[in-house]
């Protein structure tokens, strides 16, 4: 597993993953309760990430809406049926935790979404700040409502 950190007009974000694709991005905020740990085996290279890297960051600048990168997230098949459906949330567009659940056939299973979505290992292209609460507030965010805040005044922005 590869390795590398960059700093963003957003905030640090650390990528892993391999030859068969992105696992993990974490936006390293500083707040939420998601924590990310490098381990000891993996290894740092920036160069494997070179162009992940600017798209996020082209992405960041509003200069980006859709990603072209290989993805490789780990999770029970709930978790990637959500995260499938998060992948078709229109850039600059929300949805709500029961609209997901909805479209997954499940409508009664909003909390089950927000679980999934609180779990997903590559925020950002897997676009997880898109879900809000049924009454539009933000509700919860793994790295913190500020950075959700952010990305989505981006996407409002270049709209």
């Amino acid at each position: 597993m590869y390795y590398t950190r960059l700093d963003t007009p957003v905030c640090e974000i650390i990528l892993a993953g391999d030859e068969d694709g992105l696992q993990h991005l974490h936006l390293n905020t500083g707040e939420g309760k998601r924590r990310f740990e490098v381990l000891p085996d993996w290894l740092r290279s920036d160069d494997f990430f070179v162009d992940t890297a600017a798209q996020i960051r082209e992405f960041c600048t509003g200069e980006r809406r859709v990603f072209d990168i290989k993805l490789n997230p780990q999770g029970t098949d709930f978790q990637s049926r959500v995260w499938s459906e998060l992948q078709r949330i229109p850039y600059g567009e929300t949805r709500s935790y029961g609209e997901i659940a909805s479209a997954l056939g499940k409508p009664s299973a909003a909390r089950a979404v927000g679980t999934a979505n609180g779990r997903n290992p590559i925020p950002l292209i897997i676009p997880c700040h898109r879900v809000i609460g049924a009454d539009g507030s933000l509700a919860g965010f793994a790295h913190g409502i500020a950075v959700k805040q952010r990305l989505l005044m981006i996407e409002k922005m270049q709209r």
